[in-house]
């Protein structure tokens, strides 16, 4: 069958890299090459740090990004308001927004956007516990900081009508940023300008 995983070990190991994000045949084989061509400890410490985060990273019980602690450093940070809560699609964007230093609050992950295409629906996204955080009261404001894409968009009015109920303040942050882009990508400047711009749903 077509999805049967090869036997033979190169073409396994291109298999697998393949099923990463942004892979393709092409660079799954030079990737599959270039681990093939290193001493025994590199493939061996590549292993070693993925088992590691599997078993020690896990969900932050707060803004749900991955922490080895049951809490992350941004969420236990006494120095960071709660009052503000800026929401993003990936773990990674909070790094991207850290560096912009320009945002003093905590995150909320969501873990993706709405994609029904994708088989993506509100349900299998953190939205629930983003309620929940909002429920206890602390939150003054939140800023929707979805990629300006049609899923992030879709997923930014979605959370927006769920929440404008209570008297926390609903806002986006200004598309300057391009049309299409990944947060995760986006030099600081670039970020810090759409946080200081962001507009109310």
């Amino acid at each position: 069958m077509r999805n049967e995983k090869p036997q033979h070990p190169l073409e396994r190991l291109i298999f697998e890299l393949k099923r990463l994000p942004g892979i393709g045949e092409k660079t799954a084989t030079r990737l599959s090459y270039f681990i093939l061509r290193q001493p025994d400890s590199f493939a061996f410490d590549i292993s070693e740090a993925l088992r590691d985060a599997r078993e020690k990273l896990h969900s932050c019980v707060q803004c749900c990004t991955f922490s080895e602690a049951p809490i992350c450093q941004i969420c236990s940070n006494p120095q960071r308001t709660d009052e503000i809560i800026c929401v993003v699609e990936e773990p990674s964007d909070i790094l991207a927004f850290e560096k912009a230093r320009q945002f003093n609050g905590k995150y909320h992950v969501l873990h993706g956007a709405i994609s029904p295409l994708d088989g993506v629906d509100e349900g299998k996204l953190k939205i629930k516990q983003l309620q929940d955080r909002i429920k206890e009261g602390k939150v003054k404001e939140v800023i929707l900081a979805t990629n300006p894409t049609v899923e992030g968009d879709t997923t930014a009015l979605y959370i927006a009508r769920l929440i404008k109920f209570n008297d926390t303040k609903v806002s986006r942050i200004a598309h300057g940023i391009p049309v299409g882009a990944e947060i995760e990508y986006l030099d600081g400047a670039t970020l810090g300008k759409a946080l200081q711009n962001r507009v109310s749903l």
